[in-house]
């Protein structure tokens, strides 16, 4: 039997543009790229962590070791738990004139963000 689909609540959901959500495999946090007032630049990472009712906690942008001027998206951790992987994307007058990069870091940055 499938569910229906739930929306997140507007602690997850809101600014201009908000996508690519990427779960934690034990679902403890949840990280996805958004467009806010609060934002760095085109896109910011942001994440949210479980709370002990099971409810999502406020959206904390990533900052700026993770964030820049640019279009920031797309996060995800290694399957072994030890790196974190984002887009950036640097827009051109056209297409072809763009620059998408892969990032990495060390994914201890995600329990730094959760003892804050």
């Amino acid at each position: 039997m499938r569910e229906r689909p739930k929306a997140f609540r507007e602690e997850i959901n809101s600014g201009k543009w908000t996508a690519h959500p990427f779960i934690a495999p034990d679902e403890s946090y949840l990280i996805w790229d958004s467009e806010q007032e609060d934002g760095y630049g085109d896109s910011d990472l942001y994440i949210s962590f479980r709370q002990e009712d099971g409810s999502w906690g406020p959206a904390i942008n990533m900052g700026p070791e993770i964030n820049s001027k640019f279009e920031d998206n797309r996060g995800m951790v290694s399957h072994d738990g030890k790196y974190f992987f984002f887009n950036r994307i640097q827009h051109g007058k056209t297409f072809e004139e763009s620059e998408v990069n892969i990032f990495w870091v060390n994914a201890q940055i995600i329990e730094t963000l959760r003892k804050n």
